[in-house]
């Protein structure tokens, strides 16, 4: 009986996107021909897909019977402007592929969907913010959910995170021993997706820990801290507001690079130099961030890894683990020129 595998290779594609092309998934970025050979080799080899089994079967039969969707709250846009949730999507799918688990379905909540599709779901993994609070029906009725860059119920559902709370600490540390007392922030709105479309702003860890900290420390000023965007563009139009009210800050902690590289872009057009007149520290540590000029300080996320982490601790609750965990992942702080 032929495989998915076997269609992969005829097809020269990789499984997972096999896997989708057979779903019918039209977020899957591949071109119509590619689309097209793979249907014909499926058709070709007569492939048959394998029906769920219900009984306890060895470890190997069950990677490839269960069926798994990604639900993302994010647009592809939103990946492409920050590619941090592109990352872990990816690592998903490479785990997913690496284990011969497959992703049936793929959700975009801002998407026109019929939810009910999760219930043909042995498991989800949902990626970003989203409130599951309203009661889907799948929810309610099934635990094998991992969240990933958020942790809504650990009482119930697996989640992967990162320390941002530990990671914002040692940047203002590390800002602090170098002599910084006016340090001001640049973040994005943390926003919550339901899935009946509402949306509702919360507060990032990141920004609430840089919060707690200096105001321990008597150093907190509401004048310092600008919130927008999770873009250049709005890291760019943050910082010239900041900029245009005087009284500037010595340092800057950004919640992201791709926002730090448009607050960098606004120095730069200022007149300002980094590090000597403005200090910047930023996180997820992408591949740009070495080569901006000056290189930029940045908390390296794990962001492959929480994605293969996801795919495991689903995996062993599909296989029966019935205790919810949370893992949470270290960060390291990558200091360049910039600060």
């Amino acid at each position: 009986m032929a495989t998915i595998k076997d269609i992969a290779r005829e097809a020269n594609v990789s499984t997972a996107a096999v896997s989708r092309i057979l779903n019918y998934d039209q977020t899957l970025s591949v071109s119509d021909d590619t689309r097209q050979r793979v249907l014909e080799v499926a058709q070709q080899l007569d492939y048959k897909p394998s029906k769920r089994r219900s009984s306890g079967k060895a470890a190997k039969e069950e990677k490839r019977t269960f069926q798994i969707g990604l639900v993302i709250a994010l647009t592809p846009q939103d990946e492409v402007n920050d590619p941090y949730f592109l990352s872990i999507r990816q690592g998903i799918e490479r785990r997913c592929e690496q284990i011969g688990l497959n992703i049936s379905s793929v959700i975009r909540i801002n998407e026109e969907t019929i939810y009910s599709n999760f219930q043909e779901m042995d498991g989800l993994i949902v990626i970003g913010s989203i409130d599951i609070a309203e009661g889907n029906p799948f929810y309610l009725q099934n635990t094998n959910v991992v969240f990933v860059n958020s942790s809504p119920d650990e009482d119930r559902f697996d989640s992967v995170i990162s320390d941002y709370e530990r990671a914002t600490e040692g940047v203002l540390h590390q800002l602090f021993a170098a002599g910084h007392e006016r340090i001001g922030y640049i973040g994005g709105k943390e926003m919550v997706k339901r899935l009946n479309g509402e949306v509702y702003r919360m507060e990032d860890t990141r920004e609430k820990t840089f919060q707690r900290i200096t105001k321990e420390k008597g150093l907190y000023n509401t004048e310092y801290t600008f919130i927008g965007e999770w873009t250049s563009a709005g890291g760019y139009e943050l910082m010239k507001e900041a900029l245009d009210k005087g009284n500037r800050p010595s340092a800057f902690v950004v919640a992201s690079d791709p926002m730090a590289i448009g607050a960098m872009r606004a120095l730069h057009e200022a007149g300002i130099k980094v590090p000597e007149e403005m200090a910047l520290i930023s996180f997820d540590d992408i591949e740009a961030a070495a080569f901006l000029n000056p290189p930029l300080s940045s908390v390296k996320v794990h962001t492959d890894e929480m994605g293969a982490l996801a795919v495991d601790t689903l995996l062993s609750r599909l296989k029966g683990r019935q205790i919810p965990v949370k893992v949470v992942l270290p960060t390291k702080l990558i200091v360049r020129e910039s600060c």
